[in-house]
């Protein structure tokens, strides 16, 4: 359960990816600060619409797919996928070495709960 919350989130939000870059061995690590516009009360971005919640997510979550400069989807989690001749489904292969905090493999049924999760939570 504690991981499909956690990867749940990652699914609409996406990662400040160059923040979870591990440092090359010959550079200096460096610390990024933020400071958000209000207190950060609220981790889950499907319990509330705050826009603090929803900053704070896009600096640690990952996402399947997420926005290029241009607002054009990019893939993030996604290696490749394919769509169906009638365009009802989607199959995406998930990207190679993608691995929770504690090293675990992300897999395809983590997607899939976080996904289920979201939808549950939406009102819309």
């Amino acid at each position: 359960m504690k991981r499909s919350f956690l990867f749940s989130a990652a699914m609409f939000l996406a990662a400040a990816a160059p923040l979870a870059a591990a440092p090359a061995a010959s550079h200096a690590e460096t610390t990024a600060k933020f400071v958000m516009h209000a207190p950060l009360r609220v981790l889950d971005p499907i319990l509330t619409s705050a826009y603090v919640t929803r900053n704070h997510g896009y600096l640690v979550y990952d996402t399947l797919f997420s926005m290029d400069a241009s607002g054009r989807p990019q893939p993030q989690m996604v290696d490749s996928w394919t769509v169906s001749e009638d365009g009802m489904t989607y199959v995406f292969k998930l990207r190679a070495g993608l691995v929770f905090h504690d090293g675990a493999p992300v897999t395809a049924e983590d997607v899939v709960a976080s996904l289920q999760r979201w939808q549950a939570g939406d009102a819309t």
